[in-house]
This record gives C-alpha cells, structure tokens and sequence, in this order.
C-alpha cells in the first residue's frame, strides 16, 4: 500500500474515531430529566415528580432554588394538579404568582423575602403556609 493510499484511509479513520467519540460522550449525559420551567428572571418555577426519573430528579434539584414544595395525602401519596398562590416578598422584589402544580414537586425560584403560600384542591380544601426565603433552601410540605 502506498503513502498516497493510506492518507485517504486514515483520514476516514480519524474522523470515524472523532465520530465515535462524539456519539459515546452524548450518551454518557443524560438528557435533564426535569419539566420544562415556567416564569421569567428571578421569579419562576417548574413542578413535575411524576415518574421516577423526574421524581428523582426534582428531590436531587431542591437544594439549587431557594424554595421547594411537595404535595401529598395524609397517607404520604403524592398529589398533583393543585392550585398554588405565592404572595409577598419584600418591598423591593414583590413576587406573585399563581399557577397549577402539575406535579407533586415544585421548585420555585424567588428573591428572598417572606412569602405566604395558598394551595387549594380540586374540592376546595385550602392549606396556607408563611415561609421566609433567604441563605438556605426553604422547603414546604402540604399534605391534605
């Protein structure tokens, strides 16, 4: 074989490696398993938990946002398509928002400030809870 040919042969070698390479680092990253997030800037929010993976997800990700809330039964079953309000914050950065928990998780993305959570079911039973977020994740639990 000569120089001439060989050249040719190894190119398509290397790319081929390059090729493989590329393709086996893609898959050794799992894409984020995490629904996509609703809400602009600082203020914002994702809810999901529904399977494992997003469950598994979700729980690994509440210590990233400054405020995370689950959703359960009495019996620790897990609730979702909840109807959630945050009303407060601080004078600077009042955050409001409302929205439908489409999982059993939420993790929320606020200023820091004092908040006051309402979550209400399907057959209108209401819980509230006043939280204060700032320095560590601030984590909320409503079970009905």
């Amino acid at each position: 074989m000569s120089f001439v040919s060989a050249f040719p042969l190894r190119r398509a070698l290397l790319a081929a490696a390059c090729i493989a390479g590329t393709v086996a680092a893609q898959a050794q990253q799992p894409p984020s398993a995490l629904p996509p997030w609703q809400g602009i800037g600082t203020t914002r929010y994702v809810c999901g938990g529904i399977g494992s993976d997003e469950s598994n997800a979700m729980r690994a990700a509440m210590k990233n946002h400054p405020l995370s809330l689950l959703f359960a039964r009495a019996d620790g079953a897990y609730l979702a398509n909840l109807n959630v309000a945050i009303k407060g914050g601080d004078a600077n950065s009042s955050a409001a928002m409302a929205f439908t928990a489409t999982g059993p998780v939420c993790l929320i993305d606020v200023p820091a400030g004092r908040y006051v959570i309402d979550v209400s079911t399907s057959t209108g039973e209401t819980k509230s809870q006043t939280v204060t977020v700032g320095g560590a994740p601030k984590s909320a639990d409503f079970r009905f």
